[in-house]
């Protein structure tokens, strides 16, 4: 399947819960690369590339996170940059 590369903004409560850390355990089982960190405003900011399917099993597992109440995201289609691994900036 084809690889892309999503630039993915979570909003809700998102911060304080464990979230970097169960998106880059998500990422990793799934074989998803690319990074997570926090942003200042209390969302939460991704890159992560792989397949579409890949990324999607990413974002359920993130959400089954069990703090984690994610109320919308801001998703869109980035340049593929070949990342090897999932990092947590």
């Amino acid at each position: 399947m084809e690889k892309v590369r999503k630039h993915i903004i979570f909003h809700g409560t998102v911060q304080g819960v464990g979230f970097r850390y169960t998106a880059y355990y998500a990422a990793q089982s799934v074989g998803v690369t690319g990074w997570v960190r926090n942003l200042y405003d209390g969302t939460v900011e991704a890159e992560a590339e792989g397949t579409q399917a890949d990324i999607d099993m990413m974002i359920a597992a993130i959400k089954r996170g069990r703090f984690i109440e994610i109320d919308s995201m801001d998703i869109s289609e980035i340049p593929l940059k070949g990342d090897a691994v999932f990092n947590i900036r």
